[in-house]
């Protein structure tokens, strides 16, 4: 009864995202910046051996996809993650896991746009990067006020350029291997382990975080069609992502020296000019862009429906929970675009540091949604009899063990990510903290959406 009472809280929102969509966006949020610009420094750190931490990562991705996959088929809202905390946990979990979601992804969208800005340099060097900011800022937030069913074939063509791009790449790259055009790096300076046979663990905080997005399929199960489209989606996500990534660290690694990492040109570049592709800069600085666009256009919808939600369960102002007749939430998509003005504002007083700065502070509350997805999955296959799995609309060959590792897992990469830097841990213990006060505060003043009432507008309206 709990469930339908918080399912039925985020009524009004269209059900129109097919599998293949919702798949392109949690693609969209997921393929950006960090593997097109990042993954040249997890080979420095690494090595050749980065393949080996990419491979663990898509492991725990795994872990994390199949409990998704089980939950978000099950309880499709755009709460997610939030809701399941509340259902089989605790309401302090449900919380932290939605508002922590919430402020990262959030201020993830200014990373990307600070990204793009960068970007445009390579055409328009005189332009200011604000300008670039301001006018994609706009757009987006056009984009996203479209009907969600607009939204999702918009993000699906958009998301598919970077895909497709860096399939190419992955092909190109693994030919020019095999047929040795390419002399391959694997072993060519120091070995496969340059760094020691400790250090994929060193730059598993990177690859874990490049494997964030897969969650965005639980966030967009409150609009998919059915159940059903939600396991595929999960599927296919997982799929996508695994290949994309797997493939591209395995080509990077041969076709750049790790020593040359974060020094020479982007490997990218490189495989498309030995194939003697006219214009390969141009091409790739183009890819990138939609790259970080496309993060950014996914994460704006992803982050407007995470604050509907918390709205919807009380832990927001209510009004942020109206919908307009698109079925977009309007307010709660301007509110989340606050991550547009930190961009803003970085880029004026600290352009040198702005993307590594909110990028940073969005690692841990991602990982939230991850922890708790977790941690819930594993109490909602305790709960489930033989019958109860079988009717399940997605199963995983990993039940409640495969989530029990993953969290140990998860929890040990963002125990080393503290360990590693002190701004991963402040930034870390203050969201929590902060959070967690939040969380007592409002929770005597909360004022849940009613179960029964309009779709749309103020609750009353």
């Amino acid at each position: 009864m709990a469930e339908a009472d918080e399912i039925s809280r985020e009524r009004g929102l269209d059900h129109q995202l097919n599998a293949g969509q919702i798949a392109m966006v949690a693609a969209g949020g997921s393929i950006g910046t960090g593997l097109l610009l990042g993954s040249a420094a997890a080979l420095e750190v690494a090595g050749p051996a980065v393949i080996l931490s990419f491979v663990l990562a898509a492991f725990v991705n795994w872990t994390v996809a199949m409990a998704l996959g089980e939950l978000s088929s099950t309880h499709p809202a755009a709460g997610s993650f939030g809701i399941y905390g509340d259902l089989y946990l605790n309401p302090w979990a449900g919380f932290i896991a939605r508002a922590g979601y919430w402020a990262a992804i959030a201020i993830s969208i200014g990373a990307e746009l600070v990204a793009s800005a960068t970007y445009m340099r390579f055409w328009f060097p005189k332009v200011p990067a604000l300008a670039w900011v301001v006018l994609f800022s706009f757009l987006l937030l056009l984009v996203n006020l479209w009907n969600v069913g607009r939204f999702g074939r918009f993000e699906f063509w958009f998301a598919g350029i970077k895909v497709v791009t860096i399939a190419a790449f992955v092909v190109l790259g693994a030919g020019l291997l095999l047929i040795g055009r390419i002399p391959a790096q694997y072993t060519s300076q120091g070995g496969f382990f340059p760094r020691g046979v400790w250090a994929p663990w060193l730059a598993m905080t990177f690859s874990i975080y490049t494997f964030g997005g897969i969650e965005f399929v639980a966030v967009a199960s409150g609009e998919a069609r059915s159940a059903t489209e939600v396991a595929k989606a999960v599927r296919i996500t997982f799929t996508l992502l695994t290949g994309i990534y797997l493939g591209a660290i395995v080509v990077l690694a041969g076709v750049m020296p790790w020593t040359l990492a974060g020094v020479s040109e982007s490997p990218f570049v490189t495989v498309f000019r030995s194939v003697r592709m006219p214009g390969a800069g141009q091409v790739m600085n183009f890819v990138v862009l939609t790259a970080a666009l496309s993060g950014a256009n996914a994460a704006l919808y992803i982050s407007s429906r995470m604050l509907f939600s918390l709205a919807r369960a009380g832990w927001a102002p209510a009004v942020l929970g109206r919908l307009n007749p698109a079925g977009s939430p309007k307010l709660a998509l301007l509110a989340s675009s606050y991550g547009i003005v930190a961009a803003l504002l970085l880029e004026k007083w600290a352009p040198a540091h702005a993307f590594e700065y909110i990028l940073r502070g969005a690692v841990f509350g991602m990982m939230l949604s991850w922890l708790v997805s977790l941690a819930a999955h594993i109490l909602f296959r305790r709960g489930l009899g033989p019958d109860g799995i079988s009717q399940l609309p997605m199963r995983s060959p990993l039940g409640s063990s495969g989530s029990a590792l993953g969290l140990v897992l998860v929890t040990a990469t963002v125990l080393k990510g503290w360990w590693d830097s002190r701004v991963n841990l402040m930034s870390g213990i203050t969201l929590l903290v902060g959070l967690t006060l939040a969380y007592f505060l409002i929770r005597p003043r909360r004022h849940r959406w009613p179960v029964e009432g309009p779709d749309r507008g103020t609750p009353g309206s």
